[in-house]
């Protein structure tokens, strides 16, 4: 199985706990965020972030922020009150959810 698979549904939470931690990120600060803390392990590609991004936005979970860098303008993304309030749902079902995979993987130790 292709791992890369295995954290597509973890991708939401993952996303919205870095801009809990970190304020407002643009997009490409937050693939290598992630790829520098998992130590290249999870690399998040451009079609699966924006699309991700765009979907919190509408749903009222982010908010976007334009600010001009040099000659290129860039989007900030930053949670929302509504977006914090879901990032500690979403963490809290993550736990949930590698608490049942180890059970799962690893029975002896449940």
């Amino acid at each position: 199985m292709n791992k890369t698979n295995l954290y597509k549904g973890c991708l939401e939470p993952i996303v919205m706990q870095l801009l809990k931690d970190n304020g407002r990120m643009y997009g490409y600060e937050i693939t290598q965020r992630v790829k520098e803390m998992t130590k290249g392990e999870l690399q998040i590609t451009e079609g699966a972030l924006y699309p991700l991004l765009h979907r919190l936005e509408a749903e009222g979970l982010l908010e976007v922020e334009m600010e001009n860098i040099g000659n290129r303008v860039r989007k900030y993304y930053s949670l929302t009150r509504a977006g914090k309030k879901q990032t500690t749902t979403a963490m809290a079902e993550l736990q949930v959810f590698l608490k049942t995979l180890q059970t799962l993987v690893n029975p002896k130790l449940a």
